[in-house]
Formats: C-alpha cells, sequence, structure tokens
C-alpha cells in the first residue's frame, strides 16, 4: 500500500507533539550545577589520590553502515583516567526503525545507549563510570535539551555533551564563533563561552589541541556545571575529540565492520 506525502508528514507531526511532551517532563529533572561526590584528579604528581577522586569516565557513540543507514552500532566504553587505558567495552549492533527528527536526536539514540549502561550496572562491574561523555549536545541545542541531557537524566549520571558541529541557534553562526576565537587567540583561556543573541551561555567552543582549526563544542548535559565540563574535556583530550568519545567512534566503527564482514564471509560460504 502506498503511502502519501502527507500521511507522513502527519505521522512525523505526531511523533513530534508526542516527544515534545516527553522533552519538557524530561527537562523539569534537569541539573545544570555539580552534584556529585567525586573530585577531579588535580593533585600533584606523586601525590596520592584520594578515594572519591574521579577515575571511570564512560564514552558513548553510533556508527552507522554505509550500505544500510538503518543499521548502527552503539559503542560504550569506559576510560581510566589514571592508567590512560580502556578498561570495558561493549557494543550492540541495531536496525534503527525509530525515524530521525531534527531536535529529537535522543529518541533515537539513548536506548542504545541505556541498554548498554543497564547491562554494566546488571553485573555489578567495578568500572561503572562516575561521568559520562555523550557524542551529541546537551544544552547547546535548538530547544535546551539535546542526547546529553537526555541520556544524562535516564541514566542518572553527570554527563558532559561533546558536539563537533555548531548548532546555530539564538544568534549563534560559525562564522561569529570563528571571529570570536581568532579573537581570543592572544588570551590565556584555549575557550569561549557560547553566549547567544538573548544573553544565554549555551555552551564553549574549545580548540582542544594546540593548533588545531576546528573547535569543538562542549556543553552542559546533566548534573554537572559549563566549567567542570571544560576541566575535564580539557583533562581527557589527546587529540580534537576527548579520548573516552574517541575510543568509542574507532571502535564501534571497526566492530561494525568486522561484523558485516563477516556477515558476507558467511554468505559466501553459504554458497560454496
Amino acid at each position: 500500500m502506498e503511502v502519501s506525502l502527507a500521511q507522513i508528514n502527519n505521522y512525523s507531526h505526531e511523533i513530534q507533539e508526542k516527544w515534545t511532551k516527553e522533552q519538557d517532563l524530561l527537562r523539569k529533572r534537569l541539573i545544570v550545577q555539580d552534584d556529585f561526590i567525586w573530585r577531579l584528579p588535580n593533585l600533584p604528581p606523586g601525590e596520592q589520590e584520594p578515594a572519591n577522586v574521579l577515575k571511570y569516565v564512560g564514552g558513548v557513540d553510533v556508527s552507522f553502515s554505509k550500505d544500510d543507514p538503518s543499521l548502527a552500532c552503539g559503542a560504550f566504553v569506559v576510560f581510566d583516567l589514571v592508567t590512560h587505558q580502556v578498561v570495558y567495552e561493549d557494543y550492540s549492533i541495531v536496525t534503527l526503525e525509530i525515524p530521525y527528527l531534527p531536535g529529537f536526536l535522543a529518541f533515537r539514540e539513548a536506548p542504545i545507549f541505556l541498554d548498554l549502561l543497564e547491562k554494566m550496572k546488571n553485573v555489578a562491574h567495578p568500572c561503572y563510570p562516575q561521568l559520562l561523555m555523550v557524542d551529541g549536545n546537551g544544552l547547546l541545542h535548538p530547544r535546551g535539551f539535546g542526547l546529553a541531557c537526555h541520556l544524562g537524566i535516564l541514566a542518572d549520571l553527570p554527563t558532559i555533551g561533546i558536539g563537533k558541529n555548531l548548532h546555530q541557534i539564538d544568534g549563534l553562526t560559525q562564522s561569529r564563533v570563528k571571529q570570536l576565537l581568532e579573537a581570543n587567540e592572544n588570551c590565556d583561556q584555549d575557550y569561549i563561552p557560547l553566549r547567544g543573541d538573548s544573553g544565554c551561555i549555551w555552551g564553549a567552543a574549545i580548540r582542544s589541541t594546540e593548533g588545531s582549526s576546528k573547535p569543538i563544542f562542549v556543553s552542559v548535559g546533566h548534573r554537572i556545571s559549563l566549567a567542570t565540563a571544560i576541566e575535564m574535556v580539557k583533562l581527557t583530550c589527546q587529540f580534537r575529540v576527548p579520548e573516552p568519545i574517541r575510543q568509542a567512534d574507532i571502535r564501534s566503527r571497526e566492530y561494525l565492520r568486522k561484523r558485516q564482514l563477516g556477515n558476507e564471509q558467511n554468505k559466501q560460504s553459504n554458497f560454496v
């Protein structure tokens, strides 16, 4: 049976209305200040870290198949801030049936990450993350409630949103941010606050590595302040993107590639 464009648009409108209401309910639980018992590992070298220092930082990302855009691999890794090693990793291959609607990415991707987090929690793994970094935005979002906010609330974890591209909202544009970064080059700070026309600070643009021409865009997800989020990003950046997210990205693409290669080899063997 053919579906008309009008039916598709009506369906999308109904979904958007439903998701908007869900977002508004979740937003009431949002905490945008530091709300955790650990502290940052910033003691002088050689000094023993206290028991409540932050050690385990999670990173999540999704990679998509080039051949089938509905086929995706969600990756969840835990990065040890002391050893600078990945101490846990898990993956989920999914066929995404939920459509992508701008501003509502969380409804498509958050369930993947929540399942992976719940799986780790159920086995009482000792490296369960104290903080989560998300390849996606937090407050820096057209509705002020991106994937990092959504996931942080449902997982009840301090969460930071890391965007590679700028959401152009409240007068913030690529050219404007570029000008501000260039004007800030002679200052000691390696970031600028993303203050919109309304006066609201949505996040920060950070040149995370020396000489980088492309900033990343950091925003509060849940249970963390922007100042702490910036410090955490600087603490975990070996390259442009914080290492927990970078590792999740690399490993999700590799896991998906191997899975597809294995499936292709199985198909070929069936014809032998």
